[in-house]
């Protein structure tokens, strides 16, 4: 695995674990399922974007966007 491919999977760790602190009801499944279905998942995996390089609270403002309105602000 290359280390761009470690550290979007850490990221995607590190969403799941934020949803769940905001969230204490969502289940470790739920917030992967929320994570992997979201725009921001895609934007994760784009090379060009390169925001698996940003901090894990800073990706997951534009997550929580997101779900509370349906898109990407």
């Amino acid at each position: 695995m290359s280390e761009t491919d470690e550290m979007k999977n850490e990221m995607v760790k590190d969403l799941a674990s934020l949803l769940m602190e905001k969230d204490k009801s969502l289940s470790i499944d739920r917030a992967l399922a929320l994570v992997f279905n979201s725009d921001t998942y895609q934007k994760l995996l784009n090379d060009r974007t390169r925001l698996y390089y940003q901090s894990p609270r800073y990706v997951f403002s534009f997550l929580e966007d997101e779900l509370e309105t349906g898109k990407i602000a």
